[in-house]
């Protein structure tokens, strides 16, 4: 469950402030936000991550209020239940594919399964690169284990910062349903950030910013 109530961000020396709609989303409901480039689509993702603090406004999460955590909550909060699926690859480039998940369990505090990252990997096609190093997979398998990396904790939230905005048609709907698939199995919200508007049939919930 995600709910945002007056959210406002202002970045130091800006004058303007950004003012964000509310957003109430029951258990396995998604979301898209559509907005163009400087409306403050990517500072909304970072408000819902718990990366920014809001200027003034409410956000909750799974019932708790995650502006009212300290740091170090929060922290381990966002750990626990937030996935983050980014534009570019965050993979350690030091580490191989499973090492790499195994550390974003580790860094979740979560315990290590290995048949569990093994279908994982199965359901996003990358079995095959299991002990490959990062510079060794090609960009879809790079956006596929992003995938992989912000499910394999079981989070209560996806979050998507323009997953499919740099995609052809196919592959743009592809990535697309990975991402649902994944939400469905975890039973979690995703939510997707974007001025990706050929996405914008595949959901029920819309938000233009």
């Amino acid at each position: 469950m995600v709910q945002t109530d007056n959210l406002t961000f202002h970045y130091k020396k800006a004058e303007h402030t950004f003012r964000f709609p509310n957003i109430a989303l029951k258990e396995q409901e998604h979301l898209l936000i559509l907005g163009k480039s400087g409306i403050g689509k990517t500072t909304l993702l970072h408000l819902l991550a718990g990366l920014l603090k809001p200027a003034s406004g409410a956000l909750v999460i799974d019932e708790v209020a995650i502006n009212s955590l300290s740091h170090s909550e929060l922290d381990k909060f966002r750990g626990q239940n937030i996935g983050l699926v980014f534009q570019k690859s965050h993979a350690v480039r030091s580490l191989n594919v499973l090492d790499n998940l195994k550390a974003r369990l580790f860094f979740s505090k979560k315990s290590i399964n290995h048949t569990i990252i093994d279908s994982l990997l199965e359901q996003l096609d990358l079995t095959e690169t299991k002990k490959k190093q990062i510079n060794e997979l090609s960009e879809g398998q790079l956006q596929r284990l992003g995938i992989a990396m912000a499910v394999v904790h079981n989070p209560q939230v996806i979050l998507a910062d323009e997953p499919t905005s740099n995609l052809d048609d196919e592959n743009c709907m592809a990535v697309l349903q990975l991402l649902q698939q994944q939400a469905g199995k975890n039973r979690a919200n995703l939510i997707v950030i974007t001025h990706d508007i050929r996405i914008k049939s595949a959901f029920k919930n819309v938000i233009t910013l």
